[in-house]
Parts: structure tokens; C-alpha cells; sequence
């Protein structure tokens, strides 16, 4: 009761209630005319007039839009025709003769007998800059060059840019995963998914399928266009063409393997007059025992025999496998399962040349997608190569040690010994050249094979390595970057 008198006392003469209208007239943030029947303005505010300029005594179309006559689709005629307000979308002239995109709304200001229509008010808002920025928006989204799409909750394409349409279609409202992946389901761990559920930004790379059946690779992001109540509305996801990156990768890493190859091709020649030279004097003794009746003579000779036909076997196994190119085949394992298989298969063999072959993993480590055979390949050669190395050291007390264990994201194979180590010159040759430490018991292949297959998991391998003081060989493959992998073979 007291506000109401308060209000009584303050809005209490015509003359306060007129100030305080004028005043709302003046300071609202639209351009506001009163026009009469015959389309006269007969009243307007300042923010008309700073705008459309001069008005007193002129017509609505004059000012508006500098016509001699009323305009077509007259907004202020429906009003006193039909009595209703009416909104519309309209092209003038402002007051310095430049063009003008208004949205105006005019309704009906009747008589005090409220029975007539006696004047129509018109609030007109200017969208010019407004106007200006969609059309550099529209370009701007158009001509970006990446992949841009904005996807609905039932993950239709809604709209795409002129990067998309040229490599995947013109095809706004089908599915983004028949458009992307000419599939007929969703994809398999979908960002854009991952966003309508947490409104958060979310990264991926994808290979999809071009309008001419062509591969494209492609690293996505997809972000949130959230309605008012904080729900995701839209996801716009925009897709970067990394096919000639790929391409590239993939070449340097395939010239690497052929450069390395190409390096190889003297040593396999040297090594294979070597073994033809062994199985000559092995079949020599075996030709000469038998000649002679001498069972001696002709196991002596069969063992040369045999002993080269597996070196010649093991080279050829060995060369193959570094030189074809193949993706893994990932599957989630255990990486502490697959380490243990390598003790199985060496603990005897190390034990009879007296080095203790030990390992420590940790056992809260997660499944891992890798290559079982191309890891074990990789393991077998590091084991392999530490036993051979603890052979040639002088140490008493020689070991192996294999540790699997996570830091940081990163998977980590380690394999450590003891042995004879290996000086600076040699640790810049080990995982490029056609090159071995074990004289004419090695392929000179087997580090390079492992490069490669850890290479081709995205991993990378180090050695840290003194003379005479033992070597670290130690694998590391991202988590990340192995999740990623998976998925592209999933889809």
C-alpha cells in the first residue's frame, strides 16, 4: 500500500506521466515515426531522424525511401486497413543516401472512443551491419578451406561448406556417416556423438570416401551450438584434408625402409658368398667322408650344411619381413602377457649361458591394441640381442632385465643388460644400416625390423648405451596414438 502511494504521489499530475512517456519515446533504441491516414509523419523520435533525417511535413515513403508515391506492400495501409500490427522486412535510404535493410513493426494507435484507428507507430530496426556480417559470414563459412558441416541431433547434415560440397556432395540432409563413410550406421566412437552428450570439444582422425570413391583422411574437431537452456542444439564439426600429409608420412617412412633396403643389398651379397662359401665346404667334407667311409668326416660336413642352410633361411625370413609393408593387425592384449612369453621362451637358454633373465611389470597395466606377432618379433630381437651382448661382455653376474610399465600415457617396453654396450659410432648405425655386432651370426636386420614394426604402431624406439657398461632398448608407444589407430581399423 505504501509503493502505491508513493507511485500516486510521484505519478500524480499529467504533466510528471507526459515527461516520463516523452522520455521512453526518446531513449528507446529504435527509429519510432507516427504516421497518420495519409501517410504523413506526424511525430518521431530522435533515432529516426539521426537516421532517415528530416521528417516534418513529409511523407513515410519520402523519408523511408526517397519515392514520390506510397510504397508496394505499405506496412502502415495494413495496419489501419486490417487493424492489426503488422511486421515486415524492408530496403530504404538513409539520410546520407546509402542504402538501408530495416525490419519494421507497425501497429494501430486508435481514438480515445477507441472505435477508429487514428495513427499507426512504426519501430524500425536497422540490420544493415547486421546484413553485412551474415553475408561475411556466409562467405567466410564458405570459403574456408577445410571441411566445415553443422550436424543435427539426429545427425543429419543441416549445412556444409563449399570445401565439403566440392569433395563429399551436395548433400545437406542426409546422414553425416553416409555422407562421410557411405555407411549405412552411425561410425564407431563418433566425436560429433561425444559432443551432443557433453557439449564438449572433441578431436579424431578419420579416413572417409569422396564423391569420386576416393580416400580422404581428415582430422576432425567438433564443438558445441547450444540452445539457451544449455542443451546441445547442433554440433559443428570441422575437418581438416591431411591425405597428402599421410601420403607424405607414409613415403618417408617407405623410403626410410627402401633407403635402409637399398643400404643392405652389398651386405646381403657379402653375406650370402659367405654362406654359398660354407654350404661348398660343408657339401666338400660330406663328399669327401662318404668317398672315404669316414662317418667323422660326413657329420662334421653335414654340420657345416646345416648350419649354413639356417643362416641362408634365417636371412631370406629376415629380409622379407623388413621389406614388405603391412598395417598391424591390432588387437587388445596384454602387454605384460606378451613379455612374458619372451622369459618362457629365453629363461633356459639364457640360464645354460649363465645370465639371470628377469622382469618386472607392472601389473595394473590396461589391454593394450597392438600387433601380438609384430611386438613378440620386436621383443625376440631385443632379448635376443641382450644375451648375445651379455656373452661378449666381460662382467660376471650377467643380466636381463624386461620391464613393462606406463608413465605419462606412454606404453613402455624396456629390455636392459649388462653386456658389452655399444660406443657412439655404433649407436648412429644400429636402426639405419644393413649392420650387426655379432660378426657372421647376424642378419643385421633385426633392429631395423623393429623399428619398422614399432613405427608402423606410431611408437618410436630409444637406446641409451655406454661401452662396456650394458644397453637400454626402450619401445614407447602414446596411448593415444594406439586408440586412434584401432579405431580407423574398426571402422
Amino acid at each position: 500500500m505504501k509503493n502505491l502511494e508513493a507511485y500516486k504521489k510521484y505519478a500524480g499530475t499529467e504533466k510528471i506521466h507526459s515527461r516520463i512517456l516523452n522520455e521512453l519515446y526518446q531513449q528507446i533504441p529504435d527509429n519510432v515515426a507516427v504516421i497518420d491516414r495519409n501517410f504523413n509523419i506526424v511525430d518521431a523520435n530522435n533515432n529516426f531522424e539521426d537516421h532517415f533525417g528530416k521528417w516534418q511535413n513529409k511523407k513515410c515513403y519520402a523519408v523511408y525511401k526517397k519515392l514520390n508515391e506510397p510504397c508496394d506492400n505499405c506496412p502502415t495501409k495494413d495496419v489501419f486497413n486490417k487493424g492489426k500490427p503488422v511486421i515486415c522486412d524492408a530496403i530504404g535510404v538513409d539520410k546520407t543516401g546509402k542504402k538501408t535493410h530495416y525490419i519494421a513493426h507497425s501497429f494501430p494507435i486508435k481514438s480515445k472512443n477507441g472505435k477508429e484507428i487514428e495513427y499507426a507507430m512504426e519501430l524500425t530496426r536497422t540490420v544493415t551491419e547486421t546484413d553485412r556480417w551474415q553475408q561475411e559470414y556466409h562467405i567466410l563459412f564458405d570459403r574456408v578451406p577445410c571441411f566445415i558441416t553443422v550436424i543435427g541431433e539426429d545427425f543429419r547434415i543441416v549445412r556444409a561448406n563449399e570445401a565439403f560440397r566440392n569433395n563429399f556432395g551436395d548433400m545437406v540432409g542426409q546422414h553425416c556417416f553416409e555422407v562421410y563413410k557411405r555407411r549405412k550406421t552411425k561410425c564407431r566412437n563418433c566425436p560429433a556423438e561425444k559432443t551432443f552428450k557433453d557439449g564438449k570439444v572433441h578431436h579424431s582422425q578419420k579416413t572417409g570416401i569422396g564423391k569420386k570413391g576416393q580416400n580422404i583422411n581428415y582430422a576432425v574437431s567438433t564443438s558445441a551450438l547450444m540452445r539457451g537452456n544449455n542443451s546441445v542444439a547442433h554440433v559443428i564439426e570441422i575437418s581438416k584434408d591431411i591425405t597428402a600429409l599421410k601420403q607424405l608420412e607414409h613415403k618417408v617412412i617407405e623410403s626410410e625402409r627402401l633407403g635402409a633396403v637399398g643400404q643392405t643389398v652389398a651386405g646381403l651379397a657379402h653375406s650370402i658368398k659367405n654362406i654359398l662359401m660354407g654350404l661348398e665346404g660343408g657339401k666338400y667334407i660330406v663328399s669327401l667322408g662318404l668317398a672315404k667311409d669316414d662317418k667323422a668326416m660326413i657329420n662334421q660336413g653335414w654340420e657345416m650344411l646345416e648350419r649354413n642352410f639356417e643362416k641362408t633361411t634365417s636371412l631370406v625370413k629376415d629380409f622379407l619381413s623388413f621389406s614388405k609393408g603391412r598395417l598391424p593387425e591390432l588387437k587388445m592384449v596384454n602387454p605384460g602377457e606378451l613379455a612374458n612369453e619372451i622369459i618362457d621362451l629365453y629363461k633356459d637358454i639364457a640360464a645354460q649361458s649363465g645370465i639371470s633373465l628377469k622382469s618386472e611389470i607392472d601389473d595394473k597395466i590396461k589391454l593394450a591394441p597392438l600387433d601380438s606377432a609384430g611386438i613378440h618379433t620386436c621383443l625376440t630381437n631385443l632379448v635376443s640381442n641382450a644375451i648375445d651382448a651379455c656373452l661378449m661382455g666381460a662382467h660376471r653376474g650377467n643380466e636381463v632385465l624386461i620391464r613393462v610399465f606406463e608413465e605419462r600415457g606412454l606404453l613402455c617396453f624396456e629390455v636392459k643388460d649388462n653386456g658389452s654396450g655399444l660406443d657412439n659410432e655404433i649407436k648412429k648405425k644400429i636402426f639405419t644400416t644393413f649392420f650387426t655386432t655379432k660378426g657372421g651370426g647376424g642378419t643385421g636386420l633385426g633392429l631395423l625390423t623393429t623399428r619398422k614394426i614399432v613405427q608402423e604402431h606410431g611408437g618410436k624406439i630409444v637406446v641409451d648405451s655406454q661401452k662396456g657398461k650394458g644397453s637400454k632398448f626402450k619401445i614407447i608407444f602414446p596411448r593415444k596414438r594406439l586408440m586412434s589407430l584401432y579405431k580407423e581399423t574398426k571402422e
